[in-house]
Order: C-alpha cells, then structure tokens, then sequence
C-alpha cells in the first residue's frame, strides 16, 4: 500500500483475516487457489509495511533489498501466474477451460519473464512524495507485451468464468488500475495493488456464494 506503514499492517492484518474466512468457505479443492488471493495479498502488503519501516533507515539495507524483492515477487511474477490457474481450476465447462488454458500460458509467460528481469536487473524502492516508488531497470523493448499479457493473465480471465459474480471482479479491478494510473502516475504499481488487495475482499463474497451453491446441491440430491 502506498499511505503509511500502519495503514498497510492493518490492511495486510484485515486481507489475512478475510482470506483465512475464505479458504474455510472451500468445499472443493479446486477452490483453494482462489479462495486463498486474499491471505495473499495480505502477505504482501505486510511485505510493504515493512518497507515503510526499513526505507528511512540506511542500517537496514538488506532488509530494503529482501522486501522489496518480496513485494515485487509477488506484484509482478506471483499474481500473473496465480490469477489465471486459480480461476481455471473453478472453470467446469470445457469449452471456456480451453481458452482459460491459453490465459494461463500468457501468465506463465510474463511472470517468467519478469522472474528473469528481477533477479537480472537492478530494482530499488524509495519513499518519495508519501509514496513508495518501485524503481526497476528493466528493459523497454518488452514494455507493451508485458503489459498486454499481465492484463491477459489478471484480468480477462474474470471475464470468461462461468461463476456470473466474477465479471464484477474484473471490472473494479481495471477500474482500480485506471484509478490509480490517472491520479497516481508514478506510483502506479503500489497504489494498484492496495486497491486490488481490498477489491480482493469480494472473493469471500464469491466463495461465500459458491458454498451456498454446494449446500443446496446436496440438499437437493438428499430429497
């Protein structure tokens, strides 16, 4: 999160809280994955917090290097990998598992990529206007893939799920993106992810509903 050390422990605090109430809404396997975005994105927001905590103090440089690394493991390699397989495995239908699948590959495709950039290339977080600023010496002339396949991978996804809630997921979320990149253009990748960790917060509501679901198929088979 991008406002303080304390506003992203209680965020991160809250994210784990909700994420733990979600994976207890599990009544599949298949389901883990998803369920558990919220507890995720509590890690990394705690992950930010300490960010916070170590920037201003030059006696915690090593700190700096691993949490930064940390927060950007899972901004830029984790979650484009981890979106599209979670929504794949609750995917039932064939027909939209096979497109799903192409999704996956995309994801699988950026994160590897940005896996290889963040260990190869210098990256370095600083607080600069109450913000934290990723600064990342990446190469440009991927750029534009980058972007168009991390979307692919994070977002359409939600798009093409046969769960009818999930498309509101998608949407606030590119609301979010296009929130944070009008109002906070330099600090794009640590606002974005605060909104997307409390937009998160809408996939208990989703598990909550597909618990629902499961119980009356039951009951229904039981009469």
């Amino acid at each position: 999160m991008c406002f303080s050390a304390s506003a992203s422990f209680s965020a991160g605090a809250v994210l784990i809280v909700i994420g733990i109430a979600a994976i207890k809404k599990t009544k599949h396997p298949s389901q883990y994955l998803f369920a558990s975005i919220p507890f995720i994105f509590g890690v990394q927001q705690i992950s930010e917090g300490i960010l916070w905590i170590s920037l201003p103090n030059p006696d915690y440089i090593q700190t700096q290097k691993i949490f930064t690394f940390v927060f950007l493991l899972f901004a830029q390699v984790i979650w484009p990998i981890w979106t599209p397989i979670a929504i794949l495995l609750l995917d039932k239908r064939s027909t939209r598992k096979r497109f799903q699948k192409i999704l996956v590959s995309a994801g699988v495709l950026v994160g590897v990529y940005l896996a290889y950039c963040l260990i190869e290339y210098h990256v370095e977080a600083k607080i600069i206007g109450h913000h934290i600023v990723y600064q990342q010496d990446y190469p440009n002339y991927f750029k534009y893939f980058v972007i168009i396949f991390y979307a692919l991978a994070t977002i359409v996804p939600t798009f093409f799920s046969h769960i009818k809630s999930m498309w509101i997921l998608g949407v606030t979320i590119v609301l979010a993106y296009f929130i944070s990149a009008f109002f906070y253009d330099q600090y794009v990748l640590s606002v974005w992810c605060f909104f997307s960790s409390i937009i998160s917060l809408s996939i208990y509501i989703i598990m909550t509903k597909l618990s629902k679901v499961h119980e009356q198929r039951l009951s229904n088979k039981s009469l």
